[in-house]
């Protein structure tokens, strides 16, 4: 499978958080797996931690490339075909973020790992709901 970790989906993993289900960290850990992070993620998680919002032990730019690298998962840049998905979404999802990792996935053919219910509500498939 390819998956796409959503921003939390990649914090619970690199912190080895219990919110993240044993299946779930399966997959992750199955090395016939490809697994994604989203540049989008590495932007929301940089915003949050500038405002506050989310401490982090390093620099996040340097933090996130850190555990990207330690927990052998690939970066996904967000691409013009990748954001043209955005006309074809409807308003269900107000979080741009969340939003643009549902483009990424109808793009690029990805599953996205989310604990989030409102995003089944899309037309990409999912790993945990």
């Amino acid at each position: 499978m390819r998956l796409l970790l959503d921003t939390s989906t990649f914090l619970w993993w690199i912190a080895g958080d219990s919110r993240l289900p044993k299946p779930v960290r399966d997959q992750l850990l199955d090395p016939s797996n490809e697994v994604f992070l989203s540049c989008v993620s590495t932007w929301e998680i940089v915003v949050k931690n500038i405002l506050g919002k989310l401490p982090l032990p390093a620099p996040a730019a340097s933090y996130v490339s850190n555990q990207r690298s330690r927990h052998r998962i690939d970066t996904l840049p967000l691409t013009e075909s990748s954001v043209v998905h955005l006309q074809k979404l409807p308003q269900l999802h107000r979080d741009p973020f969340d939003r643009m990792l549902i483009c990424q996935c109808l793009e690029h053919g990805l599953r996205l790992v989310t604990s989030d219910a409102q995003v089944v509500a899309y037309p990409v498939p999912t790993l945990w709901l």
